[in-house]
C-alpha cells in the first residue's frame, strides 16, 4: 500500500514538473514569436525637414504645417509617427529626431524636405547628415556649423522638392493677384534666398514661375533678385531688381519667394531695398508674406507621403 502511494506521489510530482516545463517553453516560444513579429513588422515614421531659422515666426510656420497635416497623415494607420526637424540653428535637429525614431523602433522614415528647389542643403547636406552621402564639402560645412551627423537604423526615403509640382506657380499667382491693380502698368519682382552653386537653376525656376504669372494675370514684365545667401544679405540687390522693372513700368509688385516669414528677410533686407526706391510708397506694392501658409503645400505633403508609403516593403 505504501509502495503504491509512493508511486502515485512520484507520478503526480512528475506531471506537475512536466506541466511547469511545458508552460515555460510555451511562454518563451510565444514571447519569441511576438518579438520576431514586432522586429519584422513595418513601422513608418515621417520627418518634415526645414532649413531652420533664428526667427520664432519662421519656426512656428513650419511647426504649424506639421499640425495642419498630422491628422490626415496618421489617419490610415500606415504612418505611426510624424515629427519636424530643423536642419540648422535649432533643435530638434535631424540627428535628434532620427535617434528618437530609432529608440521607438521605426523601420522606415520618409523624409520630406520643405525646400523650394535644388540647393546644397537638399542635394548634399540632408543626405550627408543622414549618412546617405559622404560629400566632402558638406561634411566640412556641417562640422563648421556644428551640425551632428547620424546614420539611422531605419531605411530612409527622401521625398522630392516642392518645385516638382505646380504649387509654387499657383502660390505666386494668388499673392500677385492680391496686390495687382493695373496689370498693364505693373511688373513682377521675385525676391528669393538662393545659392550660388545653383544660380542657373534658381533663375530658371523664377523664369518659369513668372511665365505662369504673366499668363494668368496679364502682367508682362518680370525681374528677380536675392535677399540672402547669394548676395550675403544685401538689400541693394532687391533695389536693383525693383528698379529694373520701374525703368519700364509704373509700378512694381514685389513677392518674397521664401518658405516662411523671417523678419531679417521680409522686413529688414527686402524692406530696406524698397525704401531706397524713390517714391516707393506710390510705385512699389509689397506685402511681407511668404509661401506658407498654403493649403496646397499641405495637400502635397500628404500626397507625397502616400506615394512613398507604397514603395516601403512590408517588412
Amino acid at each position: 500500500m505504501k509502495r503504491n502511494f509512493h508511486i502515485f506521489c512520484t507520478a503526480l510530482i512528475s506531471l506537475f514538473l512536466l506541466s511547469l516545463v511545458s508552460i515555460f517553453f510555451s511562454s518563451c516560444t510565444s514571447s519569441s514569436i511576438e518579438k520576431n513579429s514586432g522586429d519584422n513588422a513595418r513601422k513608418i515614421g515621417v520627418l518634415l525637414v526645414n532649413h531652420g531659422s533664428r526667427s520664432e515666426t519662421w519656426r512656428n510656420a513650419l511647426l504649424q504645417l506639421e499640425k495642419n497635416v498630422r491628422d490626415s497623415v496618421l489617419l490610415s494607420g500606415e504612418v505611426n509617427g510624424l515629427k519636424t526637424a530643423f536642419m540648422e540653428y535649432n533643435e530638434p535637429s535631424i540627428a535628434t529626431r532620427m535617434k528618437e525614431f530609432d529608440a521607438e523602433g521605426y523601420t522606415a522614415i520618409i523624409v520630406v524636405p520643405i525646400f523650394l528647389t535644388v540647393s546644397p542643403h537638399s542635394f548634399e547636406d540632408i543626405p550627408t547628415i543622414l549618412g546617405q552621402k559622404e560629400d566632402p564639402r558638406s561634411m566640412e560645412m556641417l562640422k563648421l556649423e556644428k551640425i551632428e551627423r547620424y546614420t539611422p537604423l531605419a531605411r530612409i526615403y527622401i521625398a522630392p522638392l516642392l518645385d516638382f509640382t505646380d504649387i509654387l506657380q499657383k502660390n505666386i499667382i494668388r499673392r500677385t493677384l492680391a496686390l495687382s491693380e493695373d496689370p498693364e502698368n505693373e511688373g513682377l519682382v521675385l525676391i528669393g534666398y538662393g545659392d550660388e552653386t545653383y544660380d542657373k537653376e534658381w533663375g530658371q525656376l523664377f523664369d518659369e514661375v513668372a511665365a505662369n504669372v504673366k499668363e494668368k494675370t496679364g502682367i508682362n514684365a518680370h525681374s528677380y533678385g536675392w535677399c540672402g545667401h547669394i548676395v550675403r544679405y544685401d538689400p541693394n540687390r532687391t533695389t536693383q531688381a525693383i528698379q529694373q522693372i520701374l525703368d519700364k513700368k509704373k509700378q512694381a509688385i514685389v513677392i518674397p519667394v521664401l518658405v516662411a516669414h523671417d523678419e531679417m528677410f521680409q522686413v529688414k533686407i527686402i524692406g530696406q531695398g524698397i525704401e531706397q526706391i524713390k517714391n516707393n510708397k506710390d510705385r512699389v506694392r509689397y506685402k511681407p508674406d511668404a509661401i506658407l501658409p498654403d493649403t496646397n503645400v499641405e495637400k502635397w505633403v500628404i500626397e507625397i507621403i502616400r506615394e512613398i508609403i507604397a514603395k516601403v516593403p512590408e517588412s
